[in-house]
Formats: structure tokens, C-alpha cells, sequence
């Protein structure tokens, strides 16, 4: 296994390399660059733009600039952003925590109310419970994520229960340890909402009809025959292999939903990776937009490798070795 995993590791290096190489060259061939605006704005001379430009290696070819800003991501150093004049890994350190924070409650909330639906409506197959659940289920699926971030923000304006946008409140560095967990949490609740429950339905749907096909399988007829109480062919049998797709799904759904957090970020002004990174792609501001891509495809590739190493827990049938040597 362990060398299954270093291997996993290692193939994501010439992924990375390749993620963000195509980045770069998108945001540079793109009309203008950074210094555009500079260049329009009579109070700049041109000697601070071409200062400018030297100081952060625009007079150098575009693929020297990449393999410059390469070599200092191999020191851990991603550049320095253009519009804000700090350190791109400070600026994501500041961002990321609240981006995953968001996406792994969403997670939390659409995994632990979608596999207890998927499993009622399994064991009451077209019934009123199934349709209308089936029903709701079709709706969000077809509900758009902003739409929905909007009704919400109407709601919270008219009740006042939630607060309207925003990470924090304003009065958040004068709470207690419990005040500002507690101010948190109130501001994550409506973006949660809308981002746990885009992906509810389907994940709804998908354990219904997992269930469904393993409950006609061979190895559950042949349980059922050797007289095992059903409440034991059901969770041993059925349920735990049902399970084995959600495990596989949880990486690439982490990885929907950190780009779906960036759409829920922008319409709730949440200070997130999203609206930074989708900042940094207006301003063209190049080692930031690189350097976010690098870390979203890195929490992406890592969640992938996190959920497969999870589905050796749930179906220990699962072999490294074996897919070890098969590679």
C-alpha cells in the first residue's frame, strides 16, 4: 500500500505541472495584462511601469516566466500577487480555510441527509414517500445554485434570523473563543444550505438505486438462503457495499464543490478562494490566479487519493498490492 501511495504522489507532480502550466499561458495570452490599467492612468510615469515590469519578470519570455515562478514553488514560495503586493501563499492561506470550511460542512449536511433518504425511499419502493421524495428530488436538481442563494438572502433580510453575506461579523475580533465559533457557524449556515443541497438529489437517487440492484444480487439471495435475519443482510450485505460508490464519489465531490463554493461566494460576498481567485482573473493578476488553480488542483488530487485510501475501510477486498502490480 505504501508504495501504491507514493506512487499516486509522485504521478501528481507532472499533473500539477501540466494544470498549471496550461493556466499560465491562458491568463497571459488573454488581451492586456496587469499593467494595462497603469499604463492608462496619467498619475503613473512610465518609468514605474517598466520598474514594475522588470521587478516581477514581464520583460522576460513567457516560458521563463513560468519556469522562474515553477522554481520558486519548488521553495514553497508561489510569487507575489500583482494587485495586492503580498505574498500569493499568505493571501490562499488567509482564503482556502474558509472555502473548505464551506465546502466540507456542505459535505457534511447533502452525505448525512441524502443516504438516509436514499435508504427509506430503497425500502418503499414507488410508494407515496418514494414519489415525493423523487419529486423534491428532481426540483433542487433543477433549482440553479444562485437562484436559490438569492431566495435564501430575501429570506434572511425579511426574518432577520441569519445574517446577509459575509464570512463575519463586523464586531468579530471584540467575541470570546465561543462568540466568534458561534458568528461563524451563523454565516456559514445559509451558503451551506444552498451548496449541500445541489448535490442532494442525485446523491439521493444514486443510493436508492444502489440499493435496489444489491437487493437481487446473488451473494444476498445465497445470505438470505443460509437464514440470516434480514436486519443483518441488510447492513452487512446490501448497505455496506451500497456504500462503496459514495466512498469513491467523495474526492471528485469535494472537488465540485470547491468550484461550486466559488458561485455561492461571489452571490453572498463570502471572503473565500473563489471571489479571490475570480478577483485575480480580472485584474489579471497572474501569480495569484496560478497560484490558486495549483492549490484548488491540489486539494482536488489529494481528496481523490484520500477517498481511495477510505474504500479500503469500508470494502477490505480492495487490494493495493493488487493494483500495484496490474500498473
Amino acid at each position: 500500500m505504501l508504495a501504491y501511495l507514493v506512487r499516486r504522489l509522485l504521478q501528481m507532480i507532472p499533473l500539477l505541472i501540466g494544470i498549471t502550466l496550461l493556466s499560465f499561458l491562458v491568463i497571459n495570452l488573454a488581451p492586456g495584462d496587469f499593467f494595462s490599467q497603469l499604463r492608462m492612468n496619467p498619475a503613473v510615469s512610465p518609468d514605474l511601469i517598466r520598474e514594475l515590469e522588470r521587478q516581477f519578470g514581464y520583460g522576460d519570455p513567457l516560458l521563463l516566466r513560468y519556469l522562474k515562478w515553477l522554481w520558486r514553488v519548488v521553495h514553497l514560495d508561489l510569487g507575489m500577487s500583482l494587485a495586492y503586493r503580498v505574498n500569493v501563499a499568505d493571501l490562499i492561506a488567509m482564503r482556502a480555510g474558509n472555502t473548505v470550511i464551506l465546502a466540507l460542512a456542505s459535505m457534511l449536511v447533502t452525505w448525512t441527509l441524502a443516504i438516509p433518504m436514499g435508504i427509506l425511499v430503497a425500502l418503499r419502493p414507488n410508494s407515496a414517500l418514494d414519489r415525493t421524495l423523487s419529486f423534491a428530488a428532481f426540483f433542487w436538481m433543477s433549482l440553479p445554485s444562485f437562484f436559490f442563494a438569492f431566495l435564501l438572502m430575501y429570506l434572511a433580510l425579511r426574518t432577520g434570523w441569519f445574517p446577509i453575506g459575509g464570512t463575519v461579523s463586523v464586531t468579530y475580533d471584540s467575541l470570546g473563543i465561543w462568540g466568534k465559533i458561534g458568528d461563524r457557524v451563523q454565516h456559514l449556515v445559509l451558503p451551506m444550505i444552498v451548496l449541500g443541497t445541489g448535490g442532494l438529489a442525485t446523491l439521493m437517487r444514486l443510493m436508492r438505486a444502489n440499493i435496489l440492484d444489491l437487493k437481487e444480487a446473488d451473494f444476498v439471495r445465497t445470505a438470505r438462503a443460509k437464514g440470516l435475519p434480514e436486519r443483518s443482510v441488510f447492513g452487512k450485505h446490501i448497505l455496506r457495499n451500497a456504500l462503496n460508490p459514495f466512498v469513491t464519489l467523495a474526492g471528485a465531490e469535494l472537488g465540485d464543490l470547491l468550484g461550486g463554493a466559488a458561485l455561492v461566494e461571489a452571490v453572498m460576498n463570502l471572503q473565500g478562494l473563489g471571489t479571490m481567485m475570480l478577483d485575480a482573473v480580472r485584474a489579471l493578476d497572474t501569480y495569484l490566479v496560478i497560484g490558486s488553480v495549483l492549490i484548488g488542483s491540489l486539494l482536488l488530487l489529494v481528496g481523490n487519493l484520500l477517498a481511495d485510501v477510505a474504500l479500503t475501510v469500508v470494502d477490505p477486498r480492495i487490494d493495493f498490492t493488487r493494483l500495484e502490480s496490474k500498473s
